[in-house]
């Protein structure tokens, strides 16, 4: 298992079950993503953060 893969399963099992369901779901989107090759589809967190800046200053 790759590391980023242990740290997830560790994180998971210490979260509460409500965050730990969120992430799996997400990681779970993130996956389907990669798999339709489409992952170039979500936003980076930059362009979010511009957007929630630009929000903020209205």
């Amino acid at each position: 298992m790759t590391p980023i893969c242990d740290t997830l399963e560790k994180k998971l099992e210490t979260w509460p079950p409500h965050t730990a369901a969120q992430v799996a779901q997400m990681v779970s989107d993130i996956i389907e993503l990669a798999d339709a090759d489409a992952i170039d589809l979500l936003p980076s967190r930059s362009v979010v953060q511009e957007v929630l800046d630009v929000l903020d200053d209205n």
